[in-house]
Formats: C-alpha cells, structure tokens, sequence
C-alpha cells in the first residue's frame, strides 16, 4: 500500500485532504485538455476534491489516491460534456471573414478554448516516455484535434498516450477491459491525425525560447507599441491566420489581416498599446494593455498566443477576454 492509499484507507480525515490537495494541479490539467476550458476544470476539480472526500470511506486503497482521483475526475468530465458540444477556435467552426469586413459581434456561448497559463504546469508531472509532452498537450493545436474526439476517445488517449498509463491502468479507471482500452486508443489516434500535424515544430516553443524566436517576438511587441502594420504584418506568414475569440471572426493573408489591424487596433492615431510577453499553452504568447487617454492607465484588453514556425509567425490567436489576465498573475490595469 502507498503511502497516498495509507491515510484515506484508515480514515485520516486531514491527512487524507492534504495529500489528495497534492494532485489538485494535475487533476486541473487533466480536466483542461478534456474540456477545453480553464473555468469548468476549475469548478470540475474542486468537484472532484469534494466527491473524494464525501466517499473516501470507499476508497479501498487497492489503487493510489492518485489513480482514484483521476477516475472522479474523468467521470466528472464525462457528464459536463455530455451537456455542451465541443469547443475550439473560430477558424475551426466558422468561415473565414473577409478582410473587409469588420469584426463580428461575440459569441458568449461555452464554444471558445480558453488559454491556460504555461507556469501553472510547473506541478504537473511528465512522462518522457509519452508520445506528447505535457506541453505539447495544451498547446492549441492539440487542444483544437482533441476536441474532435467522442468523450471517451479523449480521455483514453489523454491517459495513455500524454499521461502514459498503462492499457491495464486505463481498463480499470474507466471500467472495461485492455482489448477495449487498445481499441479506443487505436481509433482515437486515426481521428487525431487526420487534423494534427504533431510535433514541437507545429506547436510549442523551447522554453526559453531561441534566438530567432525570440528576436521575432520581440520585434512583434516593438512594432505593435509604435503602431506600425507594415512592420507587424511582416513577421507574419503570409498565410498566417489571425483569430479573435469570443468573435467568430478570422482573417488569413497579408492583405486581409492588415486591413482589420489598420480599421480596428490601429483605427485611433491617440490609442497606445503596452505588451507583457508570458507564455500560455506551451507557446509564446502576451498580455496587451490599451489605454486612449495619455494620462489613463493602460486597461488590459486580453491575451494573445502566437503560433511561430521557423522564422514567420503563423497564427496569432486573440482572446479578447481580459478576465483570463489575473490568472497570468498581471494586473488588469497598469500605469
């Protein structure tokens, strides 16, 4: 028996809190990449945390805490998406917006991925024997393919193929046999690649990041601050995509990409911007302030994550939410 079984088998009420609080990060993360959303993971594992502690008389201790968690957890994930259709990115559910054309009005249904903060996964454990890396599973891409799964596709290839778990481990979590477990697997991973790409190259960056990255990046903030399209539409690909959630709105090439920057950012000759580079779903990403007043302050305006390939930047999504900033641990104003 581990030592995480020890405490909730013999009835050690505190004790067994404190341990099970030990995996709250992992269990967020878990919920995260099934969901999509950093709002339900976080009502989902103090769902989870609660369930555990109103049945640990249950817990037998014949698996670890651990293991029993992640079973609460699925099952919980189970049931929120059998209430909601799946999330993603406007340009994975709406056509593609003219350049000319303004952005359209939000839509406040849960239908958006939400950015989740890369320091936030500095508790989680990862597996180099897994066939995607802890960053790799949140980044956008992998996120967007994930969502196109049936409930419990995703979550078996979550276990085996991020977490990697055993079939045998994965069997007795969800409450089948390993020839089913092998079977989901194999018809997850057709899905999956018939829409990711995979590998670093196509979604995360190294942390820190390269030189050329990072000379890219920060040629991207410099040319925003001073308001300069041409400079900024230069680092772009030029079919890099740039997506505005909640708006269903996105724009692909050059041309289309700086007439919506020329009539929307940068409409306002008065409006100054300030950006705070951070990371977000294991990719380079920034917090942007907007401030129209020169003696205002800045007033964040959201979060923006960058998708870089090589030397050009290929998508730029734009969560136009600034209620994710705080989570980035930044104020919502600054001077």
């Amino acid at each position: 028996m581990t030592n995480d079984n020890i405490s909730a088998a013999t009835g050690n009420q505190d004790e067994f809190i404190a341990q099970a609080e030990q995996h709250r990060r992992e269990i967020q993360v878990h919920c995260y990449r099934i969901l999509g959303s950093v709002e339900e993971a976080e009502d989902l594992v103090q769902e989870t945390m609660l369930r555990a502690w109103r049945s640990q008389d249950k817990f037998e201790g014949r698996s670890s805490l651990r293991t029993w968690l992640y079973k609460i957890a699925t099952n919980a994930c189970f049931d929120a998406l059998d209430k909601r259709s799946r999330r993603g990115l406007p340009q994975t559910s709406y056509p593609m917006t003219d350049g000319n054309s303004l952005p359209d009005f939000p839509v406040t249904d849960p239908v958006w991925l939400q950015p989740y903060p890369d320091e936030w996964l500095n508790d989680v454990q990862s597996n180099p024997e897994a066939r995607y890396s802890t960053l790799e599973s949140v980044s956008l891409a992998f996120l967007v393919a994930l969502q196109t799964l049936p409930a419990r596709q995703r979550a078996v290839l979550i276990l085996r193929d991020v977490l990697d778990w055993r079939a045998s481990e994965v069997a007795e979590l969800i409450e089948t046999t390993v020839s089913s477990v092998n079977s989901v697997l194999h018809r997850a991973r057709v899905t999956l690649s018939k829409s990711y790409e995979g590998g670093p190259k196509h979604t995360v960056a190294s942390e820190p990041l390269d030189a050329v990255s990072k000379d890219l990046l920060d040629n991207y903030v410099s040319a925003w601050e001073r308001a300069d399209v041409a400079g900024l539409v230069s680092l772009l690909r030029e079919d890099a995509i740039f997506a505005m959630p909640p708006t269903p709105s996105w724009y692909q090439g050059h041309d289309a990409i700086t007439k919506v920057l020329a009539s929307v950012a940068f409409a306002d000759p008065a409006t100054e911007w300030q950006f705070v580079q951070i990371r977000s779903n294991g990719q380079p990403a920034v917090v942007f302030y907007r401030r129209d007043e020169p003696t205002g302050p800045f007033t964040a305006v959201g979060i923006q994550v960058l998708t870089i390939d090589g030397p050009a930047i290929t998508e730029v999504t734009t969560f136009l939410e600034p209620q994710w900033v705080p989570k980035f641990g930044l104020p919502a104003e600054m001077n």
